[in-house]
């Protein structure tokens, strides 16, 4: 048995400070007091979002929580009663004023309860309804964002939010001020102004780009069309087009040898059409009459070859000189005809 007592005490330990665990963090999560508290009951119009253990407040500070919900049998129209539990050392005054109100942007609420005018230090009995006249519901933030759509369209996700928090604290009456807020939308609503030409511009230039797109709208369906049908010839012909790709390759391969060949060839012909076209300059009076007379030439050429694809030439006359072996000066041969016998002379 000794030898076991050990064990046994450690297990009771372990298990002692799991159930305290397991307690604490259950009335964490269901915000559940310690002490005794005092049972009230409150009447709202609405209580959307509520839900039971949210928690009970006095200028901030936790003092209780809400322990159930449902229709109030006091009063002839349907109307919401909230049963609450505050602490008992909080004393309520017969004037107080309970409030739904956000905790934060994710829904969560919390009733909190602020003193009211005419109490004259009597305080709320246990068990006692707070009514109507003394309660206000939770903003509807569906209705009041909805109004404010337009203005959260322009700004960034980090502005909204910071926007949306200021609206609630302030229609909350959990701080700030309307002065703060209208000066947030007034700085934002001179930034747009100031932007008011640029955006006109924006908006006028795309008005002209979609008239203009609008009016040729069945020209620009048959160029999809037409793309459409390119685009998938291609993707038909692939094959055919990578084969010709490859013969294009070879042909610029061929192409390149053959322009490296005849590269040194075509520069002496280049340098040569630029000495002749110099020549040609140079002598102009020659070659144009050269031009001129050309046609008369070619005429009477063209007459002596009528017999056949031969022409026949007379020699009429002849000089020169011979330098004869042995002799130190060349022998003059005169000119002279061979007489007017010979045939066309």
């Amino acid at each position: 048995m000794r030898g076991l007592a050990a064990p046994l005490t450690k297990l009771a330990v372990f298990a002692l400070v799991t159930v305290l665990a397991s307690y604490v963090l259950v009335s964490t999560i269901t915000n559940a007091g310690y002490g005794e508290s005092l049972a009230y009951r409150a009447q709202f119009t609405d209580v959307a979002g509520l839900v039971e253990g949210d928690e009970v407040r006095i200028a901030g500070v936790r003092v209780g929580q809400v322990t159930g919900i449902g229709l109030s049998e006091q009063t002839d129209r349907p109307v919401a009663e909230v049963a609450l539990e505050v602490d008992a050392d909080v004393a309520l005054p017969t004037s107080v004023q309970a409030t739904i109100r956000y905790r934060n942007l994710v829904g969560q609420r919390y009733v909190a309860l602020t003193e009211g005018e005419g109490s004259a230090g009597r305080t709320l009995d246990a068990g006692a309804t707070i009514p109507l006249a003394q309660t206000r519901p939770a903003l509807d933030l569906t209705t009041l964002f909805g109004g404010f759509r337009p203005l959260f369209q322009a700004l960034s996700p980090q502005d909204v939010n910071r926007l949306s928090f200021e609206i609630i604290q302030v229609f909350q009456g959990e701080g700030g001020t309307v002065e703060s807020l209208l000066g947030h939308v007034g700085s934002l609503t001179s930034a747009l102004a100031d932007k008011d030409a640029v955006i006109g511009s924006v908006i006028d230039n795309l008005t002209s780009v979609m008239g203009t797109v609008a009016a040729r709208d069945e020209q620009l369906s048959s160029l999809v069309v037409s793309l459409q049908q390119f685009v998938s010839g291609l993707t038909e012909d692939r094959d055919a087009v990578f084969d010709a790709l490859q013969t294009i390759d070879g042909l610029a391969v061929t192409t390149a040898g053959f322009l490296e060949d005849a590269r040194a060839p075509l520069a002496a012909d280049i340098e040569g059409l630029g000495a002749l076209a110099g020549n040609l300059a140079d002598t102009g009076d020659v070659v144009e009459d050269f031009l001129q007379l050309a046609p008369t030439k070619i005429d009477l050429i063209t007459r002596t070859a009528v017999n056949g694809s031969w022409f026949n030439f007379y020699l009429c006359g002849a000089s020169g000189s011979v330098t004869l072996p042995g002799a130190s000066e060349p022998s003059t041969i005169p000119a002279g005809g061979l007489g007017s016998g010979a045939r066309g002379c």
